[in-house]
């Protein structure tokens, strides 16, 4: 992880532990299972928002929420409980600012992305250029149901099973936009000319 992302992270648990104060045994069971997963979250959250503020701020709601909840939380499978409290956490976000577009989970989530993507500062454009330029163009390319799909697991290295709960889709979806979304981006990849 690189520095300004450590920091910002580290900056969003030292501010939600510092807003709530809760016994010992819930700080010693937030430490064990939702500080291991921060990069995780802020991948995701970056993911979804398209915005480093709005990703911080996501991460934020989802660490209070989950400090509150620790007590209820049975210590199995954290990340998938955490991404599933994030999942929500944004859509009650986006319910909030947009109450009209939750008749269609799938299509908000849409909007949403293009709305962030188009909102985004220069710096959140250029902080994660991992990609060559004809595999980032192929990819941005795709219809945003699909790129959501490929960022989630190949990019982020998230499982089916867990894109599923950050999406609301079933893990059946996302391996067939997986698949449909790889084999777009290899026909606009051989269809390209490379530039050498």
């Amino acid at each position: 992880m690189n520095s300004a992302r450590t920091t910002t992270v580290a900056t969003v648990v030292r501010v939600s532990t510092e807003q709530i104060a809760g016994p010992v045994g819930q700080d010693a069971r937030f430490n064990e299972y939702v500080v291991p997963e921060l990069e995780v979250l802020y991948r995701v959250a970056y993911s979804i928002t398209r915005n480093k503020a709005d990703a911080e701020d996501l991460v934020q709601d989802t660490l209070l929420r989950a400090y509150r909840a620790i007590d209820r939380f049975d210590g199995r499978y954290p990340r998938a409980w955490l991404l599933t409290i994030m999942r929500n956490a944004q859509v009650n976000r986006v319910r909030r600012k947009r109450p009209e577009l939750m008749h269609d989970p799938d299509e908000t989530m849409s909007r949403v992305a293009d709305e962030s993507a188009d909102a985004a500062d220069a710096e959140a454009q250029l902080m994660d250029q991992t990609l060559a330029a004809p595999i980032e163009l192929a990819l941005a390319s795709l219809p945003t149901k699909f790129r959501s799909v490929v960022e989630l697991v190949d990019i982020n290295e998230l499982s089916y099973k867990e894109a599923a709960e950050v999406l609301g889709i079933p893990v059946g979806t996302v391996m067939s936009r997986l698949h449909r979304a790889r084999r777009n981006i290899r026909q606009h990849l051989e269809s390209s000319p490379v530039e050498e």
